[in-house]
C-alpha cells in the first residue's frame, strides 16, 4: 500500500479492519516497528480526534509524530501551476511538499474543500499537489472529498457490533446544521459501506444528492422514516448541496433524530463521526443514550490510524 486516501478493495479493507482489531486488544503489540521513522502530520484544517487519534498511533509504532499547523504556522501556500507569486502566497507547494518529503518517511495531510471551485475540489487538488511532489506515502486526514481513516473506524465499529447480523442494513441520513458542511464524511462513509459488502441506505431532503461516483450500489430514499425502518445502524450526518454546490436549500429540523424516528428500527444503534452540534444535528437523549456508538468510533480512530501506518511502513 504506497498510499492511502480511499477505499482500494475489500481485501484491502479487511486487512486493515483485522489488524485495527488485534491493535485494540494490545496497542503497543508492533512498539519497535516504526522505530526511527517520523510521520509529518500536516494540518491545513482544524481538528480534534484526527490529529489526537494520528499522534497516539503513531507512538504506539514507536514512530515520531511532528505536527505542522500549516494553516496557522507556515507560510501560506501557492498551489497553482506557473503562478506569479506576487501576493498572498509566500511558499510554492513544489517547494514545500518537496522538503517535508525529504524530512519525513510519511506525510498525513488534512486539507478541507473550498465548497466554491467544485472541479477542484472533486479532483481533490491539494491533497494531489501533495502527492504529487512530496515523494514519499501520503496519509489521508480528510481531503475535499473524502475522509478514509474515519470511514475506516466506522467499519471497525459497525464490525464490533454487527456480530449476529450477516448484512446489516446501514443508513446514512442528512442531519440539519447551521452553516454548509463538506461532503468528505458522507462520501467516504458511502464508498466504504458498500466496498464493504453493507446494505446501505441513504436518506436526505431533495436537493441534498452527493456525488453518484460515491453513492453506486446504494439505496437512495427521501422519505426519512422508510429509510430508516429495520435499519441496524443509522450513521448521522450534514452535509451541503453537490450539484448546487456548497449551497444550503434546507435546515428542516425534522431530520434531527429523536427516539421517536427508532419506532420501526428499535435495535438500532446511532454513529456521528464528531464534531457534532448537539440537538442541532442529534439530540441529547440519542448521543447520550444506549443506542450511540459515538464514542466508540472515536476511540476507534486511534487503531484505525495505526493498522494504516503499520501497513504503510512496512
Amino acid at each position: 500500500m504506497k498510499h492511502f486516501t480511499q477505499f482500494e478493495n475489500i481485501s484491502l479493507a479487511e486487512q486493515l479492519i483485522e489488524q485495527a482489531l488485534q491493535y485494540k486488544i494490545d496497542s503497543r503489540k508492533h512498539i519497535s516497528k516504526g522505530l526511527g521513522k517520523r510521520v509529518g502530520c500536516i494540518f491545513l484544517n482544524p481538528s480534534l480526534r484526527t490529529r489526537a487519534s494520528t499522534q497516539i498511533a503513531a507512538l504506539n509504532l514507536g514512530m515520531e509524530p511532528i505536527i505542522i499547523n500549516m494553516d496557522k504556522e507556515g507560510w501560506a501556500l501557492e498551489m497553482q501551476e506557473g503562478a506569479v507569486m506576487n501576493k498572498t502566497t509566500v511558499e510554492h507547494i513544489k517547494d514545500a511538499a518537496a522538503v517535508l518529503g525529504t524530512y519525513f518517511d510519511v506525510l498525513a495531510i488534512r486539507a478541507f474543500p473550498t465548497l466554491t471551485n467544485k472541479d477542484e475540489d472533486i479532483e481533490d487538488f491539494v491533497l494531489n499537489q501533495f502527492k504529487k511532489y512530496a515523494n514519499v506515502p501520503i496519509i489521508s486526514l480528510e481531503s475535499a472529498i473524502r475522509h478514509p481513516l474515519q470511514s475506516l473506524a466506522d467499519m471497525i465499529t459497525i464490525q464490533e457490533n454487527s456480530k449476529a447480523i450477516k448484512k446489516p442494513k446501514v443508513v446514512l441520513t442528512w442531519a440539519p446544521h447551521i452553516k454548509a458542511i463538506p461532503h468528505a464524511v458522507a462520501n467516504s462513509f458511502a464508498e466504504w459501506a458498500v466496498g464493504c459488502g453493507h446494505d446501505l441506505t441513504i436518506t436526505h431532503p431533495e436537493g441534498y444528492d452527493l456525488d453518484p461516483q460515491f453513492t453506486q450500489g446504494a439505496v437512495i430514499e427521501l422519505d426519512q422514516k422508510k429509510a430508516l425502518k429495520n435499519a441496524d445502524f443509522v450513521y448521522v450526518k450534514n452535509w451541503s448541496a453537490f450539484n448546487d454546490y456548497g449551497k444550503i436549500h434546507s435546515t428542516d429540523s425534522s431530520w434531527m433524530l429523536t427516539e421517536s424516528h427508532f419506532e420501526n428500527a428499535p435495535e438500532a444503534k446511532v454513529m456521528h463521526c464528531l464534531p457534532v452540534r448537539r440537538n442541532v444535528e442529534l439530540s441529547d437523549e440519542i448521543l447520550d443514550g444506549p443506542r450511540s456508538l459515538v464514542q466508540k468510533q472515536a476511540e476507534n480512530r486511534i487503531f484505525a490510524a495505526q493498522a494504516v501506518l503499520s501497513k504503510i511502513i512496512i
